[in-house]
């Protein structure tokens, strides 16, 4: 259990949160967008959620620091969401504006997180699987099947959707599986919208075996215009995502109020973008808009 009696300060759970906030806003990615539609009530705890992934995915993905050195810096930030989580000795937050504080902007983010997850009773674990996928990251960098990018998507994007019905009061196996499609479902968008940046990271989502399949081979990129085998592979993968949205269309329906409103302009938005950005990858276009389409138009 939670130690829920330790509760930080009004003042430094007001600038915990605020600071969770901020950075959400900074970032241009699908789930600050969708977290302003949620309810007020919400928003903090789901702002506290995208702060700690955010800075989990930075630590993994930024710099030039070697693999081992990312993931023990990884490992000392779960480490530090644990003791925050059970006000261990260790964790002392204290006077965090003071210039003596090594990571002032985490220690907020993890009050922040901390006091989400004791006073909403979050499932810890899928905090840890979280990190546990930002951790692949450091280390792999080709998937040779569906089944291995589902598994990264089981820890990096449906951990969010299942905490996020926490946070709106739901404790339900049926709505937690079909997030898991909706979530999955846009971490795989994500994937075919950034297909051209992660190739040039030295990364690749896209399945070898569907990839092969297409006769799509990497010798074949690099050029100002993508081959023709890699559009057909793409278009397989976008045809696998169309399957997953329609999974997740449940936790759409069977939400309710501003969440169901948000959670279904977030995948018709995503989706729009990211069949619009596959069927016009060498050809400009403008970034579409979040309209009553698809989970909303029926």
């Amino acid at each position: 259990m939670y130690n829920a009696s330790v509760t930080p300060s009004a003042g430094l759970l007001s600038r915990a949160y605020a600071e969770c906030e901020a950075l959400a806003r900074s970032h241009y990615e699908n789930f600050p967008v969708a977290s302003w539609l949620l309810p007020r009530p919400m928003r903090p705890h789901v702002a506290a959620l995208y702060a700690f992934a955010r800075t989990a995915d930075d630590i993994a993905d930024e710099g030039q620091a070697p693999a081992a050195e990312r993931q023990r810096d990884l490992s000392a930030w779960q480490r530090r969401l644990h003791l925050a989580v059970s006000a261990a000795p260790e964790w002392a937050p204290g006077d965090i504006s003071g210039a003596d504080r090594g990571d002032r902007r985490g220690d907020l983010i993890l009050t922040a997180t901390a006091h989400s997850i004791r006073t909403l009773d979050l499932p810890l674990r899928l905090f840890d699987d979280l990190v546990s996928a930002f951790g692949q990251d450091t280390m792999t960098n080709r998937y040779a099947s569906w089944a291995d990018v589902l598994d990264y998507c089981r820890r990096s994007a449906n951990p969010v959707g299942r905490l996020v019905l926490c946070i709106a009061g739901y404790r339900d196996q049926a709505l937690d599986r079909s997030s898991d499609a909706l979530c999955t479902a846009l971490q795989l968008t994500n994937f075919w919208q950034d297909f051209g940046r992660d190739w040039r990271a030295g990364r690749l989502y896209v399945p070898r075996d569907v990839s092969a399949a297409a006769g799509a081979r990497e010798d074949q990129l690099g050029g100002t215009m993508l081959p023709a085998e890699w559009t057909r592979a793409l278009g397989a993968c976008v045809e696998f995502t169309a399957a997953c949205y329609g999974e997740g269309r449940h936790v759409c329906d069977a939400s309710s109020g501003e969440l169901a409103r948000s959670l279904a302009a977030l995948a018709g938005y995503a989706r729009e973008s990211g069949d619009q950005h596959v069927s016009h990858m060498d050809a400009r276009r403008r970034s579409p808009r979040i309209r009553r389409a698809g989970f909303l138009s029926t």
